[in-house]
């Protein structure tokens, strides 16, 4: 432990923004996945194993958009959209086929899918280590606040995550879409009576998950490595936010990932060797205090 290391940076401004800003895109960067993972989980009720694996198809997408292109928008939009449409293939053509089946089949299924994803990656990107590198428009000097220094690039991935957050709230809760699709998640027999191809809306919803992931990846490919499997940790630490947050809960996923994100930043300085374990010693005293989450609906 270093206690004295943590609290001389408490006692920093500049170390407290620092480690603030760092632990807030971790943190958005796990609520872009892990609200995927919650709407999937809510709506089919199916624990999506493979969610990082669009992550990664998110990334690796973007990467080979911004080599050919060498526009970091059309790297975003090429690399969500590409998590996106391999999403909706997963499900209509493998998710679909295990619905309502044991959850154990379902994992196998999901864990199969990791390591044919993860040897695609190989075959067609290669099994290097590759990096992006910071887009021209974000290779300016860092903001400065209260003595500590901000990349620009941080707070843009900041306002897309917020922005893609609460797009995705008040789509679900606002518009006749999210209606249906609220309907669905409770009475699916119900919505495919009054004529709605509920199929197509299952496809759309796992859909739109995937796109979310894709998104967190392609946000992450400038400032980290990309490598095979490298959906592995993420998805790992998506789930325990998803846990902390209460399954199916969006908000919840954001609290969660916040919290995440800011105990793996300051947990770094002062108990280097125990990150993890205080990340799932914050998901133990949740589940202890609050089975269903933070803001996961309770059992009735």
């Amino acid at each position: 432990m270093n206690l004295e290391v943590l609290a001389g940076c408490l006692a920093s401004g500049a170390c407290v923004v620092t480690q603030i800003s760092s632990g807030l895109i971790v943190g958005m960067l796990l609520f872009l996945v892990a609200s995927g993972l919650s709407l999937i989980f809510g709506v089919l009720g199916i624990v999506n194993f493979a969610h990082g694996a669009f992550y990664m198809a998110g990334a690796y997408f973007a990467l080979l958009a911004y080599e050919q292109t060498a526009s970091f928008t059309a790297a975003l939009a090429f690399g969500a959209l590409a998590a996106g449409v391999i999403g909706v293939a997963f499900e209509r053509f493998i998710m679909s086929r295990v619905y309502g089946h044991d959850v154990l089949m379902q994992l196998l299924v999901c864990y199969a899918a990791i390591l044919i994803f993860d040897d695609l990656v190989k075959i067609l990107f290669g099994a290097d280590y590759k990096l992006m590198g910071m887009p021209d428009a974000f290779a300016t000097a860092p903001i400065q606040i209260a003595g500590g220094f901000v990349p620009s690039y941080y707070i843009f991935m900041l306002v897309m995550a917020l922005a893609a957050g609460l797009g995705l709230w008040l789509g679900i809760n606002k518009t006749r879409i999210g209606k249906i699709i609220r309907a669905l998640a409770i009475n699916p027999q119900m919505v495919g009576a009054l004529g709605i191809n509920t199929k197509l809306l299952y496809a759309g919803v796992f859909g739109l998950g995937c796109v979310l992931a894709g998104l967190a990846g392609a946000l992450a490919a400038p400032v980290r490595s990309l490598t095979p499997g490298m959906g592995l940790s993420v998805l790992i630490e998506s789930f325990i936010v998803t846990v902390i947050g209460g399954m199916g809960s969006i908000p919840g996923a954001l609290v969660a990932a916040l919290l995440i994100g800011l105990t793996r930043s300051f947990g770094a300085i002062g108990f280097p060797l125990f990150v993890d374990g205080l990340m799932f010693g914050l998901m133990a005293l949740v589940l202890v205090v609050r089975p269903s989450g933070l803001l996961g609906a309770k059992a009735s």
